[in-house]
C-alpha cells in the first residue's frame, strides 16, 4: 500500500457540523506546543474559562472545556448529577433527546419521558404536568437547539419550571452556544454542555460545560462514586481551578485548546449580540433564497433555528445525489436528514464562521444549478 500525506480539499461546510473554521483559528492550532502544566498554558486556560463564562453568560467558577466532543459533555453532566434511582424528566423531540435518555438509563436513573413530535419544540405544558405528577424528580433534561430537526425550545421557561419544582436542569446547547441567545445565569441553568465545532467554529473534539453552585452541591453530596473516572468533576475541578494552580488529571489537548482560545476570542471581539444578529440576518437571506427556489423549511418560524435549517426534499429529487453533486462540483457540504427525517430533508448549517455572505450566495446558486439539472 502506497500511503502519502493526507491533503484534503478546501470544503465549504454548511452542514450540521463541523462548521467552517477561520484561518486565524486554524493557524492557532499550528503554534508551538508547550506542556499542559506549563505556566503559560495554565494562564491561557484561565483565559479560556473567562471567555467561556462570557459565551455562556455565567459567573460559574466551574466553567471549562471537557477534553472530548459534545457527546462527552453530555455524559459529563449526567454521570455527575444522576445517581442510581434518581428520577429524571427527559424531554425528547429529536435524536439528542433520545441520547439524553440513554445517559439516564446507563446511570441507573429512572427516566420519565416527555415526548414531542420531531420538528416541534419541547412542550412547556407537558413538562409542567410531568413535574406536578412526579414531585420526587431530581433533574429536568432537555435540548435547547435540536440539531436533528433545527428546532429551538424555550430554555428560559423550562428552567424556570425546574426551579419551581426544586429540580436541577441539564441543558444541551451544542448547537445554540454563540448562535442564538443563551443566558445561563439569568435563566437559572444548572448544568450545560456544548461543542467546539458548531457556532464557535473551532476544531471538533472539545465540549464547553458549566455547572451552577447547586449542581456542584449535588455532586459533592453524592452517595455513590461517579461511574466515569475521566469525567468525574470532583477530580477535574482540581485541574481547571484558578489562581494559576493545577493538579494533574490528564494530558490536555494543548493545540486544540489553542484553537478554542482563538475561536472564543473572535466571538468575544465580535460581541455575543452581534453574533446572534449575524446568524439571524443570514438565515433570513437563506430562507428568502430557498423560497425563491421553491424549497420549503419544515420548522415553523416561531421555533426555527437560524443556524440549522431543515429543508424539505422536493418530490422526485434524489436527496443523496443532490448532496453528492454539491460536494463534488462545488466543494459544498450540506447535511442529510436524521431519524424520522432521513431521506426527506436536508440540513443546511449557518454556524459561526460559515454564517457569512459568500456562503449564502454560493449555497443558493449551487442549489439552483443542481436542481435545474
Amino acid at each position: 500500500m502506497n500511503i502519502t500525506s493526507f491533503n484534503p480539499p478546501r470544503r465549504i461546510l454548511m452542514g450540521p457540523g463541523p462548521s467552517d473554521i477561520s484561518p486565524q483559528v486554524l493557524q492557532a492550532q499550528s503554534r508551538p506546543i508547550v506542556g499542559h502544566l506549563d505556566p503559560l498554558f495554565v494562564g491561557m486556560m484561565d483565559e479560556i474559562k473567562f471567555l467561556l463564562q462570557y459565551a455562556f453568560q455565567t459567573s460559574n467558577p466551574h466553567t471549562f472545556a471537557v477534553s472530548a466532543p459534545g457527546s462527552a459533555g453530555m455524559e459529563t453532566c449526567f454521570v455527575n448529577l444522576v445517581e442510581p434511582e434518581d428520577k429524571v424528566i427527559v424531554c425528547i423531540n429529536g435524536v439528542f433527546g433520545q441520547r439524553m435518555l440513554e445517559n439516564v438509563e446507563r446511570c441507573g436513573g429512572e427516566a420519565v419521558v416527555v415526548e414531542d413530535s420531531w420538528g416541534e419544540p419541547v412542550s412547556i405544558s407537558k413538562v409542567e404536568k410531568a413535574l406536578e405528577q412526579h414531585p420526587d424528580a431530581k433533574v429536568l433534561a432537555f435540548v435547547h437547539a435540536e440539531t436533528s430537526t433545527g428546532v429551538a425550545s424555550d430554555a428560559q421557561a423550562l428552567c424556570a419550571l425546574a426551579k419551581q419544582h426544586h429540580c436541577l436542569s441539564i441543558v444541551d446547547a451544542v448547537t445554540s452556544l454563540g448562535g442564538i441567545p443563551l443566558k445561563v445565569d439569568e435563566w437559572g441553568i444548572d448544568a450545560i454542555y456544548s461543542g467546539s465545532q458548531k457556532c464557535l467554529s473551532c476544531v471538533p473534539g472539545l465540549s464547553p460545560v458549566s455547572f451552577s453552585q447547586a449542581a456542584i452541591d449535588k455532586l459533592t453530596k453524592r452517595k455513590t462514586k461517579v461511574q466515569s473516572w475521566f469525567l468525574d468533576q470532583s477530580l477535574v475541578m482540581g485541574y481547571w481551578s484558578g489562581e494559576q494552580k493545577r493538579s494533574y488529571h490528564h494530558t490536555a489537548p494543548v493545540t486544540a485548546l489553542y484553537a478554542l482560545h482563538e475561536a472564543l476570542l473572535s466571538l468575544y471581539n465580535e460581541g455575543l449580540e452581534v453574533s446572534w444578529q449575524r446568524h439571524a440576518d443570514f438565515h433570513q437571506q437563506l430562507t428568502q433564497g430557498l423560497s425563491e427556489l421553491g424549497l420549503e423549511l419544515m420548522v415553523d418560524e416561531s421555533c426555527r433555528l437560524p443556524q440549522l435549517n431543515l429543508v424539505a426534499v422536493p418530490e422526485g429529487v434524489d436527496e443523496a445525489a443532490l448532496r453528492a453533486r454539491l460536494l463534488n462540483d462545488y466543494n459544498l457540504e450540506i447535511g442529510a436528514g436524521l431519524g424520522q427525517f432521513a431521506g426527506k430533508a436536508w440540513r443546511i448549517g449557518l454556524m459561526g464562521y460559515a454564517a457569512r455572505q459568500e456562503n449564502v450566495t454560493l449555497c443558493l446558486a449551487a442549489l439552483n444549478d443542481v436542481l435545474k439539472s
